[in-house]
């Protein structure tokens, strides 16, 4: 039985008299040192379990000179956080991961903010890292930032510098020449896209991809019209390329929530999909799934890819080995928008 009062919590010193270690060497333990025989980590780990010891966390990080805290940025306003499902699924992976490890997250939604009091915080020793989500070109503090702290871009930095930094991306060029070539193979030849931000990497990227699936296959490329991520931007957009009056028959939209804009403008000016406009997207989302007609989409596997980025961070600060960009695959899923 344990020595240990009801009213007292166990201490460093009671897990090492129970393991028969001094106190260091179970402070070595907690702390993940590599200097410790199975056997010892064995048998502080069961002292620990039969004890019921929490470490004290404010001991190790002065300790170790780390917070065991990272900050998950999100360089967007509330109303686009709450109702974007990118962004819930991403969060759930990293916290999912992170929940096996000694870190905690704290998650900014940095354009509430003045972004000088984020970076303040981020740089002022409250946390070993930052995930940076929803990167912009005028977001160039963040690339800044990366020079004093350990960060990671889901997708890539809108900077000169990038290729310094750490990403985890999908293949977002890859993911539009996919999701064009799908329409070609199913006999679109005037292929226009609905663009996401062109401040942004991803939407640069699908514009890319998009280009090159026409290209190699010889066809002109239709029109093009940006929008921003959001339904009521694939609407806007989708206006224009109507009224803009160059023929179409196929669009690649850069994003679900923008199609099924694009799938109510088409439906109120009396064009079928996808028997006139043939549509395929990205992300296999609510959007996706629940669309008249459900939508052919790539799938971007949000949940894995922020684990992936919590995983790459996690090894950062720890200074263990990690590739500068880690590329998560896609797939594509065929609904009935082609």
């Amino acid at each position: 039985m344990s020595t240990e009062s009801p009213s007292s919590a166990p201490t460093l010193e009671a897990v090492a008299a129970r393991a028969g270690v001094s106190r260091s060497t179970v402070s070595r333990v907690v702390n993940s040192s590599p200097k410790v025989t199975a056997e010892v980590i064995e048998a502080v780990n069961a002292a620990i379990l039969e004890l019921g010891y929490v470490p004290n966390r404010a001991a190790r990080s002065l300790a170790s000179r780390r917070t065991f805290t990272i900050a998950l940025v999100i360089p967007e306003n509330t109303a686009k956080f709450f109702a974007d499902p990118y962004f819930a699924s991403v969060v759930q992976g990293a916290a999912t991961y992170l929940s096996t490890t000694d870190y905690t997250m704290t998650l900014l939604i940095a354009s509430e903010a003045d972004p000088d009091k984020t970076r303040h915080y981020l740089q002022g020793g409250n946390v070993d890292g930052a995930m940076i989500l929803s990167h912009h070109s005028d977001d160039r503090s963040y690339v800044q930032l990366a020079e004093t702290l350990p960060v990671v871009f889901a997708g890539r930095p809108m900077s000169t510098d990038s290729a310094t930094n750490y990403i985890v991306d999908v293949d977002n060029v890859g993911a539009a020449v996919t999701a064009t070539e799908y329409l070609i193979a199913h006999g679109r030849s005037r292929i226009a896209t609905i663009a996401g931000p062109q401040n942004m990497g991803a939407g640069i990227d699908r514009v890319e991809g998009w280009e090159r699936a026409l290209d190699a296959a010889g066809l002109t490329r239709g029109p093009l019209e940006v929008g921003d991520f959001t339904p009521a931007g694939g609407a806007a957009a989708t206006v224009r390329l109507l009224d803009g009056g160059a023929p179409f028959d196929g669009i690649f939209v850069a994003s679900a929530q923008m199609a099924t804009g694009a799938l109510k403008v088409l439906a109120q000016r009396g064009l079928k999909v996808p028997a006139d406009v043939a549509i395929t997207t990205v992300d296999n989302d609510y959007y996706a799934q629940n669309s008249t007609p459900p939508l052919t989409t790539i799938d971007q596997p949000t949940v894995e890819q922020g684990a992936m980025i919590a995983e790459v961070l996690v090894r950062l600060i720890t200074g263990a080995p990690v590739e500068r960009v880690t590329i998560i695959p896609t797939e594509l899923v065929e609904r009935e928008s082609v």
